[in-house]
């Protein structure tokens, strides 16, 4: 199924944390009340900078592992990027 989100977050201190749901509002909420991961605990509130959405759970991961391993200019770039072709679409 096509139904995973692949998400970056910006966290109180001012860094990104990015991953992978299938319900993006609920896992923000978790990551806020200091559960969703050991990397946000300690940093919310948190935002959602950027998502991208209709992939299955091992594309999710790859691009995932792939955007971690970015640079911090070169995250934000990847999704805005994607929001462009994907505007281009419209």
């Amino acid at each position: 199924m096509n139904d995973w989100t692949v998400y970056l977050l910006e966290c109180f201190d001012g860094t990104y944390y990015c991953g992978i749901t299938t319900d993006l509002e609920k896992r923000v909420a978790v990551h806020n009340k200091g559960k969703g991961a050991k990397y946000t605990k300690h940093r919310t509130p948190v935002r959602v900078m950027a998502s991208y959405s209709g992939l299955n759970h091992s594309s999710a991961l790859k691009l995932e592992c792939r955007i971690k391993k970015m640079p911090r200019a070169a995250k934000v770039k990847f999704f805005d990027d994607v929001q462009g072709q994907l505007a281009q679409m419209d």
